[in-house]
Parts: structure tokens; C-alpha cells; sequence
């Protein structure tokens, strides 16, 4: 087996959450509601330009336990590879979205870090 690359992430949330989690991340990132199956439960399937949906919104109101929709377990944060730094930075305080910066030591990298309306922590990695 061969995994070539990331295809999507999940966000369980609250039917009443999945509006301004569909918000925050067509206005954050630049992605668009697209197609999605005939589920049994209200949700969205975010796009980016050209491209597979990679962010799943899932309105679910009871999951089983230990698990709860803001229960991420190990998972620590969520990273996409992003262009464009200092339109960036300049993008989220337009948005007022408070964010922390993360040079990668030894690296030719550097890191936003910011939170979701739920708490998940999303990161974007820019070559620099």
C-alpha cells in the first residue's frame, strides 16, 4: 500500500453549529460547499478551488460513547499547505481570528495556528 496524500477530515458538531462551521471555513480558507450524499443527517461538504471536498461537516446530535462532537481524542490539530503568508496573516485579522505564528526550526517553513468556532486546531504550513 502506497497512501499518496490526506483526502478529508470530519468535524462532528451540533446541527445548530454547522452553519457557522461552514462560515468559518469558506471564509478561512477559501472553500466552497460542493456535493455531497443523500445522508441521513444534515451537513456539508467544503471544496477548495479545483479540487475533492477535504473538510466533512456532520451534524450529529448523539454519538456513542466515550466520544462526544467536541471529543477529538489524540488528535492534536488539522494542517493544510497554504501560499501567500502575509495575505494570510492580514486575512484572519480581517476576520478577527486571533492566531499564533510557529517558524519550523531548521526548516524552510513557517506555521499559523488558529481555532475553529469548536475548538479544533487548524494549521497552515507555508514554504518560506
Amino acid at each position: 500500500m502506497k497512501i499518496a496524500h490526506l483526502d478529508h477530515f470530519t468535524i462532528v458538531a451540533q446541527p445548530s453549529e454547522l452553519e457557522q462551521l461552514r462560515e468559518f471555513y469558506c471564509a478561512t480558507l477559501g472553500l466552497a460547499p460542493g456535493p455531497r450524499p443523500d445522508f441521513p443527517f444534515p451537513g456539508y461538504w467544503l471544496y477548495p478551488s479545483g479540487g475533492g471536498p477535504i473538510v466533512h461537516l456532520a451534524g450529529i446530535t448523539e454519538r456513542a460513547p466515550p466520544q462526544g462532537p467536541r471529543d477529538t481524542g489524540k488528535l492534536d490539530h488539522v494542517s493544510f499547505r497554504a501560499t501567500g503568508l502575509d495575505e494570510v496573516r492580514q486575512h484572519l485579522a480581517s476576520l478577527g481570528i486571533e492566531f499564533r505564528e510557529a517558524p519550523v526550526p531548521g526548516f524552510p517553513l513557517h506555521q499559523l495556528f488558529f481555532r475553529d468556532p469548536v475548538g479544533i486546531k487548524v494549521e497552515l504550513t507555508f514554504d518560506v
